[in-house]
């Protein structure tokens, strides 16, 4: 008995010394980042402007100039790519808003789009191509335009006009329906494991339930915020850092759940937290993005859609779920493991079609290198690490202690990947980083998780009973 707890020991030390030494080790190999390509340093330097720090005379100077562009030598393309929208929030002097919209290529060029005189050709319904320009923000857009150059105080800008109505890349209009329809129906699977019971064990088991959703919405959020700083993310890359908070401040998802029941851990714990985590993530998740990247560089949140995308793709089929669950009980358990499947399916799906669609942007090493994924594997693995811990210094047994633990590291890594494909296009996300963080999250966490189902077995072990109870 004493040798297997000296050894017992031992494996906590090393894993702790393993730990810290991986964090450590992120710090010494910090790389300096790169000045970034020349169309972001347009897209920030005329951010900030629009923001109030910057001269906004050069806004107003854009707009006068756009109006006089003589298009007869213009040279003419066509390409993919996104619309980007800057509101000016100190516009003194000027009549109505002062708006520019910028065309941003694949490659990260920008372009100034010079707009029409009458502000009404911008309106859904107008016989214009610029009809609906705004509602255009949403998506990957293809545009046939001309192009010129125009010097404005000493620098060369490149304008845009529109020669046809530009219209959504099909196969990113696909795309998007499909993982919207795959995530829903999978929360939808999720609900047909529920019923009022796993809700009601907030009573039965309180510690484990509060002490769970403190370190979920509370510690990882935190973490994460702390590691962007350190790490330089949060001045270097802005969004990538804004993926660190978002991966972190959503909510479990039938992962965890899988891994808990592969891990011996006290699986109705982890659907539970699983649950009351759904639920709380419509105020969390919105609300800690604010929170934590109010001040962020070149970042607004849209947290209405953030909302609205949690609302309709997690609370909506939840709901659905748990009311066939309650008509029609036997039909929801046989169909729980087709949508269990589904899950694994779904999460695999949005990261391999989702890097597929950005291989360019992984080639940005600076950005993508090897500190990019030794953060973002530290922030699942010291989840599941600080998720160990703390339960056991308020006693909580360890059967109960490795459900909290998979329930702090592994998140609805689809869900997040949805939200930033649905809103990087709007925030002006360059290189998709928000995706890319979740993505390789949703792939570190499994890593993550069979090392910890291994260290369990020495560090948290549990009897028999419980497992079977």
């Amino acid at each position: 008995m004493v040798k297997d707890y000296n050894l017992k020991r031992v494996m906590f030390k090393v894993w702790v010394v393993a730990v810290v030494g991986f964090v450590f080790s992120m710090i010494l190999t910090s790389a300096s980042y790169a000045d970034g390509i020349s169309g972001e340093e347009l897209y920030r330097q005329l951010s900030r402007i629009a923001k109030g720090t910057g001269d906004i005379s050069l806004l107003k100077k854009l707009n006068e100039e756009s109006g006089k562009i003589n298009w007869d030598k213009a040279t003419e393309m066509e390409f993919a790519g996104n619309i980007r929208l800057l509101k000016a929030e100190k516009d003194e002097g000027t009549q109505g808003k002062l708006n520019i919209y910028l065309l941003r290529k694949l490659s990260g060029e920008i372009l100034i789009l010079a707009l029409p005189e009458k502000t009404a050709m911008l309106e859904e319904g107008a016989d214009s191509y610029y009809s609906g320009l705004e509602k255009m923000l949403e998506n990957k857009m293809v545009f046939k335009i001309r192009v010129t150059d125009v010097a404005i105080n000493g620098e060369v800008y490149k304008f845009a006009q529109f020669i046809d109505k530009p219209y959504q890349v099909f196969l990113d209009k696909i795309f998007k329906i499909s993982i919207i329809l795959m995530l829903f129906f999978v929360m939808v699977g999720m609900g047909l494991t529920l019923t009022l019971k796993d809700f009601a064990l907030v009573f039965t088991k309180p510690r484990g339930i509060i002490l769970g959703e403190i370190l979920q919405f509370g510690f990882m959020p935190l973490m994460a915020l702390g590691i962007g700083h350190l790490l330089g993310f949060y001045e270097h890359y802005p969004f990538i850092f804004v993926g660190m908070i978002l991966i972190t401040a959503i909510p479990g998802g039938v992962t965890s759940n899988l891994m808990t029941h592969y891990a011996k851990g006290d699986l109705a714990l982890s659907i539970s937290l699983t649950s009351f985590s759904s639920v709380l993530s419509l105020i969390f998740t919105p609300l800690l993005l604010a929170l934590y990247c109010a001040n962020v560089p070149e970042v607004t949140i849209p947290v209405k859609i953030v909302v609205q995308t949690i609302f309709i793709l997690v609370l909506i089929p939840l709901i659905i779920g748990m009311s066939v669950r309650t008509k029609w009980e036997n039909f929801a358990k046989k169909a729980t493991p087709f949508f269990s499947a589904l899950g694994v399916i779904a999460l695999l799906f949005i990261i391999i079609a989702g890097i597929l669609g950005n291989l360019d942007k992984f080639a940005d090493t600076e950005r993508y290198g090897v500190m990019f994924y030794s953060m973002v594997f530290s922030l699942t693995m010291l989840g599941m690490f600080f998720g160990a811990i703390f339960p056991k210094l308020i006693n909580i047994n360890n059967y109960q202690t490795r459900a909290i633990s998979m329930e702090t590291g592994i998140r609805n890594a689809a869900l997040a990947m949805t939200i930033a494909i649905l809103i990087q296009d709007y925030m002006g996300d360059f290189y998709s980083s928000m995706f890319a963080t979740s993505g390789i999250f949703g792939l570190a966490m499994y890593i993550a998780g069979a090392i910890s189902i291994v260290l369990y077995k020495r560090l948290l072990p549990v009897e028999a009973i419980e497992v079977s109870s």
